[in-house]
This record gives C-alpha cells, structure tokens and sequence, in this order.
C-alpha cells in the first residue's frame, strides 16, 4: 500500500535534497534521497496524526468522565436546596396565618 504524498512534500523533500547534495552526486542519487526524505515526512505526519486521534480520544474520555460526575453532584446539592425551599413554601402560609390570628387576638 502506497500513500500518495502531496506536491509540496515532494518539493520539500526535493528542496532538501538538493541543498544536502554533495560535489559529483547523479540527479538520480539526489531523486533516491528526496524520496527518502517524502517517506521520513509521511512516516512522521502518520505519527502524529495517530498521536492527536489519541489526545482527543483521551480529552473526550476526560470531559465524558467529568461531565458524569458533575451532574450527579450537583442535582444532589439543587435537590436538597429544592426539598428545604418546598418545605419553606408549605410551612410559610401556615406560619402568616397563626402570626395573623396571634395579632387579631391581642389587639
């Protein structure tokens, strides 16, 4: 299976080639290096490549993982916030109408 390697590396590696190109060295030695020079390139973009798909897999798996546990926290704290402000909403009506009959019965 061969890859197909972009003009600009092979210019690259052209380029390359010809500026490391020794006194008496054939066009075809320099052609030999250049492509050496293409393969060490996509061999090296093929690495890094599988280097970046492992970080966002790993950045994914994180931000799975703390987006997980968030929740799970927070709706614990806004559910006990939830429970005391029902109860305050239950009690409040009763409390104003004791206050209210306490102050009719003094006055």
């Amino acid at each position: 299976m061969t890859a197909k390697v972009s003009t600009e590396v092979q210019q690259e590696a052209l380029r390359i080639a010809k500026g490391t190109q020794k006194k008496g060295q054939t066009k075809e030695q320099t052609k030999l290096i250049a492509q050496g020079i293409e393969k060490g390139i996509s061999e090296y973009k093929k690495q890094q490549k599988i280097k970046a798909r492992e970080r966002d897999k790993q950045r994914k798996k994180n931000s799975q993982v703390k987006t997980a546990s968030e929740p799970i926290g927070s709706d614990s704290a806004n559910s006990n916030i939830d429970a005391s402000q029902n109860r305050l909403v239950m009690i409040l009506p009763w409390l104003l109408l004791i206050a209210s009959w306490g102050f009719f019965l003094i006055r």
